[in-house]
């Protein structure tokens, strides 16, 4: 996992439900390793988002821009750590991540964390607890490439009023290398199943399901496709603007 920490990266992202990916996952075995954590190959984690209060960065994801930020402090449950977290996307598509330890998952930052906020970013407003969500990550390490491959399911979210919706058949896969490389199996059985890379955040995600204070309009198309795939009402779960 060192040797692929891929701090400074490109991500490509799918979405599928779970039936799908429980068929699929045995054909990477070939060519990529399966993380283990004190005997869990399935990790848990949970994460706390901050945004302003008018949710500056998620109007941001969902207009487009290019250059954006996430905030958030993560807990990774079977290692007992949690990080302070800065996940940047700048104009070129490439992922840029800073972290630092903190002692605890938590609703407010501290001085400190604000110090090592601003050091990476030009955020120049109060940051609030905006979203939880958890998932079950499985981390998939590819034998020969600088590249992992992570499968997010048993996504859940909960708003800052803790009103909660769980997503239970949806997998977000995200595939992490250096550079863009068609080659590799996962993209090319991705190709197969006719399954395009999408533009999904866990975090607007949540925010637009499950907050009545942020614009629906760029996500609705989304959601309705997840709903499809999931074969679950989240339409209906659209809080009202």
């Amino acid at each position: 996992m060192d040797s692929v920490a891929l701090m400074d990266r490109h991500d490509t992202k799918y979405v599928l439900n779970r039936h799908d990916f429980e068929l699929m996952l045995p054909e990477l075995s070939s060519e990529y390793r399966v993380l283990d954590v004190n005997g869990n190959r399935i990790s848990k984690y949970v994460s706390q988002y901050f945004d302003s209060s008018s949710f500056e960065f998620y109007r941001l994801h969902q207009t487009g821009k290019k250059n954006r930020v996430k905030i958030r402090i993560r807990r990774y449950v079977e290692s007992n750590i949690n990080f302070l977290e800065i996940k940047l996307k700048n104009n070129k598509g490439r992922t840029i991540k800073h972290r630092m330890p903190v002692g605890e998952l938590r609703r407010e930052l501290t001085s400190y964390d604000n110090a090592f906020i601003r050091e990476y970013t030009q955020v120049g407003f109060e940051l609030k607890h905006a979203l939880m969500n958890s998932f079950s990550r499985i981390t998939l390490v590819h034998k020969t490439k600088p590249e992992r491959l992570t499968f997010d399911l048993e996504l859940a979210f909960k708003n800052s009023a803790d009103d909660n919706l769980a997503i239970p058949n949806l997998v977000i896969a995200e595939l992490k290398q250096e550079k863009f490389d068609r080659s590799s199996l996962f993209p090319a059985r991705m190709k197969l199943n006719l399954l395009r890379p999408e533009t999904i955040s866990k975090y607007c995600l949540g925010l637009a399901l499950l907050e009545s204070k942020v614009k629906k309009n760029e996500i609705k198309q989304k959601i309705k496709k997840l709903s499809t795939l999931t074969s679950q009402d989240l339409i209906s779960k659209l809080m009202p603007a």
